[in-house]
């Protein structure tokens, strides 16, 4: 899920609808409303934002000091006007990048990636788990070279399991991640049949369930069967 943070209404919902058009979850703050809310949402709420975007707010450094406080995905600042003065400020405060408007979500969604890659100190834009591949910018994931196709939310929830590989994520954090923690139009348990379908996928082509979960635990990515 990625949250912007804007004082115009317009804003907000205009690239709600963008990022949808991608499949990536988003909610939107009036600058107030977010300050209220990142200092007192749960850390497994906070834990499924990919990534924050600040856009027009009477001063954009005292969200991006709030999320530092709570977290370190990325923080992108939306300028719209350039200002060297202004684009030093941001980054002091503990913006990862400052993006002149009009820019398209697809390079805000690089953009994010990258930032990732630095923080992770790697090179590629993936993630080797056994023999499967699995990418961070919408590409299909791969099995011993060759592409397994899925559903963009199979494929999102895969990817956030490769991301979260070292510890169990669960069903609640894999759906906020997918649909967003503000989304009342879809029921939590839509998360278990999507993993269902992705195992099945997955089995038929690596011989085992890469899947394991465990009842109040979660789920985790594994590299063989058991």
């Amino acid at each position: 899920m990625i949250v912007v943070v804007d004082e115009r209404e317009l804003v907000t919902e205009g690239y709600t609808s963008l990022f949808n058009r991608e499949g990536v979850a988003t909610a939107g703050f009036r600058p107030n409303e977010f300050n209220d809310w990142v200092e007192s949402v749960a850390d497994e709420d906070l834990s499924s934002v990919r990534a924050f975007l600040l856009g027009q707010c009477r001063s954009s450094e005292a969200p991006a000091k709030r999320i530092r406080d709570r977290t370190h995905a990325p923080v992108i600042a939306l300028a719209e006007q350039h200002s060297l003065e202004d684009t030093l400020r941001l980054f002091e405060a503990g913006v990862d990048d400052v993006v002149r408007k009009p820019v398209h979500v697809l390079e805000i969604l690089a953009r994010i990636s990258a930032i990732n890659r630095r923080a992770q100190q790697q090179q590629d834009d993936y993630l080797q788990i056994g023999r499967l591949r699995i990418f961070n910018n919408g590409r299909d994931p791969e099995i011993d070279g060759e592409a397994v196709p899925l559903p963009r939310r199979e494929r999102r929830i895969l990817e956030y399991l490769a991301n979260n590989a070292s510890r169990r994520v669960t069903k609640t954090q894999i759906f906020n991640a997918i649909y967003g923690i503000f989304d009342e139009d879809v029921e939590e348990n839509v998360v278990e049949s999507h993993i269902s379908k992705l195992r099945k996928k997955l089995r038929q082509k690596l011989g085992f369930d890469p899947i394991d979960s465990k009842r109040y635990l979660g789920y985790r990515l594994v590299t063989s069967g058991r």
